[in-house]
């Protein structure tokens, strides 16, 4: 079993101490990355839920720049301590609450002076009170900051700093020395005690603010404070804390200024010399960083564009079409190495200050959103099941192609054009996305919505997979089926052939003009046409599939299907009469029979019998999407539970949905499996692929054919339906870890290479045969110095060569 799909922003990822891996929060594990690469080499797993925080225990000094520790914090309610290295995980602290945030300032603290190895370690966090959060007042306070004893493994018992409405995000600055969070209009600042104990006393100052305000960020050295609020303004807060901190950090010439007119911006009675206001962004600031050296301030938002700061000036400079919000910036140990997270669910890696990307972690992206009155226009999911890809739209009118074996994003196919811009209205949907059975072809439908009734606009485009293992565009047809909407698009298994269903009333079959293509031209140079046109007494057709060797099309005119030959477009049969409306149509594998699903007040499952022309069996479910086997009688149903059953918490434990497996010809499921958010999901069979699942053999053979299940939210599931093993492999390759930087290897290799590997049963020869060569003085040299011959041999050998060789000719 492989579980993929997970998100890699929910929470800031942070950097190697020696800057050549990112260790990046996935869902219930930590998944460890190469820099150089992009590509992922470990995993840290052990956590039940999603871990939240991830912090990397900073090196002393440059030889300790080798080892790997870092904390890990989940909404499990522990906190664990591991060696990512192995990786292993050291010790486990159970808090017994979901941990939202944790910051730890004692590891930032890197005096020379403060070296006594007696003192403990602390760490704060923001934690949800389960026991309030039970309670459905409005007015109860869920978010705690509390404190924890990393060293004695412990919760430091009574100290609980603040309450919340609910958990907040704790921001920690450089030096260690202050935390802090944004809740509604007020910064609440704490100082870490300059000597930690479980009941030393933490002091608290306050800042106000008229809006909201979403993040904050400390200046690495000097006390200055940024805020950023939903209405895109940057405050910015210096000298905070004056009056109250200033006894601990001994500060020379502080004066206390408790007139408002000598603190410009300040408002009430705040404990801060000024306050700066900047503008720029248009929506809300998610991203708020100073540079090390704390000289510029970064900034971002929904406008997919990161803000460069001069702090002195306020002048800014910006790294623009990102593509996507931003949501966290991460600095690096190496200046030159930064990280941005994006909502699309990917991490770039930038090169500083030039703010160049230079590698991208691309995760799986979200589903496309859709405005209220086109919820109907839902966009579907293409399978590759030979290469094991999935066609996936989503924001900005893309197609992104993912591997499911590897986890990552392979490219992406701009169907349609668009700047992102956070304020544009969705104008174009992308409704559908098919690939042909050997993923050489691809096609897609799009809507481009009317604006005051005027100006909707339908698109039919073929693509074609190039050399250059992306997908270039081949055909556009507007207006396919005149104004009508496109239902279904199919593609011809072993032909370039395709046809598409409109609602109405309609259905065309495209062929690809190969006749001008030569043997090794791509088929991007190709146009696809017309072929044929068919209706059926002028209802819609709702969808469509071809058979497994191609002969029958069949094609749903609302609730009956009819039979065609797709050559001659001829009508053949007609089938059904359901009592809702057909949605979706496929051929169980190379069997005789037909499987349909119709939505509607009555949904049904129905099996049809192509030797008979009639009704198999048939079930009341509400199918949400089909798969069939390529070689067998076998197929698959997503199902959507019936309200009534969601009910039953103990037995489905909150799960919507079950994947049923079935043999055609039987209408009892060989296999069930219950699953969560399938509303929206897709099943399909994947054939095995031997490079990526061949640690993961099941009963040591390997699966021929998996089932893989995506859902709602894009997390995906591949497993053998025939197997009873439950354990859950990764999807990152061993030969990954040889891509880390420098060869990643230590100790001995670093220094001596690898060795190689001993095989005892292996004859060693005692004698094995050469030749001399022509010009051996550019090899005699050549090699470890405790290898060489003896000298006598070289010299004698060397001087030889030098000697020029004459033939004697006889005449």
């Amino acid at each position: 079993m492989i579980r993929g799909g997970r998100s890699y922003v929910t929470s800031p990822p942070a950097f190697s101490s020696d800057a050549k891996r990112l260790l990046v929060c996935s869902a219930n594990s930590v998944t460890i990355f190469s820099t150089a690469t992009g590509l992922p080499v470990a995993s840290l797993d052990g956590h039940r839920a999603l871990v939240t925080a991830v912090i990397v225990v900073p090196a002393s000094t440059p030889a300790s720049k080798i080892l790997c520790y870092c904390w890990t914090a989940s909404l499990d309610g522990t906190i664990r301590y591991w060696d990512f290295s192995v990786p292993e995980s050291i010790k486990i602290i159970n808090v017994n609450s979901p941990i939202i945030s944790m910051v730890i300032p004692s590891l930032l603290c890197q005096t020379t002076e403060n070296n006594d190895k007696s003192l403990k370690s602390f760490a704060y966090l923001s934690v949800e009170n389960t026991k309030e959060a039970e309670k459905e007042s409005t007015k109860v306070l869920r978010g705690q900051i509390k404190k924890c004893n990393l060293t004695d493994f412990r919760m430091a018992g009574g100290v609980t700093l603040t309450e919340t409405k609910q958990p907040d995000i704790i921001t920690v600055s450089a030096s260690g020395k202050y935390f802090g969070i944004q809740y509604k209009c007020k910064l609440q600042i704490w100082k870490v005690p300059t000597t930690e104990s479980e009941r030393a006393v933490v002091k608290k100052i306050t800042l106000h603010h008229t809006k909201n305000m979403t993040v904050l960020a400390f200046h690495p050295n000097q006390r200055i404070i940024a805020a950023g609020d939903v209405t895109g303004r940057i405050l910015i807060w210096r000298g905070f804390g004056d009056r109250t901190f200033v006894d601990d950090d001994r500060l020379v010439g502080v004066r206390s200024m408790n007139n408002g007119e000598e603190r410009p911006g300040v408002r009430r009675d705040d404990d801060a010399d000024s306050c700066t206001t900047w503008h720029w962004h248009s929506a809300e600031v998610n991203v708020l960083f100073f540079s090390l050296d704390g000289a510029y301030l970064y900034s971002g938002g929904k406008e997919g564009v990161l803000v460069v700061w001069q702090l002195d000036t306020g002048k800014k400079k910006f790294l623009p079409r990102i593509g996507s919000p931003l949501l966290w910036f991460t600095n690096s140990p190496d200046p030159s190495l930064s990280s941005v997270s994006c909502a699309d669910n990917q991490i770039h890696l930038l090169k500083m200050p030039s703010m160049e990307i230079l590698k991208s972690i691309s995760g799986i992206k979200l589903p496309c959103s859709f405005p209220e009155k086109y919820n109907g226009l839902r966009s579907g999911i293409a399978f590759d099941r030979n290469a094991g890809l999935v066609a996936l739209p989503t924001e900005n009118y893309c197609i992104q192609l993912y591997s499911l074996f590897d986890d990552r994003g392979i490219s992406e196919v701009q169907v349609c054009e668009r700047n992102h811009q956070p304020g544009d209205e969705v104008t174009v949907v992308v409704t559908l996305a098919v690939l042909s059975l050997d993923g050489s072809m691809m096609s897609t439908a799009e809507v481009k919505l009317p604006e005051e009734g005027l100006g909707g606009l339908v698109c039919l485009k073929f693509w074609a997979f190039g050399s250059q293992k992306q997908f270039s565009l081949s055909t556009i047809v507007y207006e396919p089926h005149r104004d009508a909407g496109i239902s279904a698009i199919a593609f011809h298994p072993t032909r370039p052939m395709a046809v598409s269903s409109s609602y109405g009333g309609d259905f065309k079959v495209w062929i690809c003009n190969k006749g001008i293509r030569q043997v090794d031209e791509p088929l991007s140079n190709s146009g696809w046409t017309c072929h044929a046109v068919g209706s059926y007494k002028k209802k819609s057709m709702t969808a469509a599939t071809f058979s497994s060797d191609g002969s029958v099309l069949a094609v749903a005119a609302e609730t009956v299907i009819t039979l065609w030959d797709a050559d001659k477009n001829i009508l053949v049969a007609v089938i059904g009469d359901t009592l809702t409306p057909i949605v979706n149509l496929s051929f169980a594998g190379t069997s005789e029979y037909l499987v349909s699903a119709s939505w509607g007040l009555k949904p049904q499952l129905s099996v049809w019998s192509m030797s008979k022309l009639s009704l198999a069996w048939s079930y009341k479910l509400h199918v949400e999407a089909i798969a069939s086997a390529e070689d067998i009688s076998s197929f698959a149903v997503l199902a959507l539970l019936p309200e009534s059953s969601k009910c039953n918490e103990t037995s489905l434990k909150g799960r919507d949905g079950v994947i049923l497996l079935f043999n055609a010809a039987d209408p009892v499921p060989v296999s069930t499996w219950s699953v969560n958010k399938a509303k929206g999901g897709a099943v399909s069979f994947i054939q095995g692929n031997q490079l990526s699942i061949d640690e993961n053999e099941l009963d040591g053979k390997p699966p021929q054919s998996l089932l893989a299940y995506i859902n709602g939210d894009r997390e995906y599931l591949l497993f053998d339906p025939e197997g009873k093993e439950t354990n859950e492999f990764s999807t990152i390759r061993r030969e990954g870890l040889s891509d880390l930087e420098e060869s990643g290897k230590f100790g001995y290799e670093s220094i001596y290479g690898e060795l190689p590997q001993f095989d005892p049963k292996r004859k060693q020869a005692s004698w094995v045969p050469s030749a001399p060569l022509e010009r051996p003085w550019e090899t005699i040299f050549s090699g470890s110095s405790h290898n060489l011959p003896p000298l006598t041999k070289l010299c004698s050998a060397f001087l030889e060569s030098l000697f020029e060789k004459r033939t004697a000719i006889v005449e």
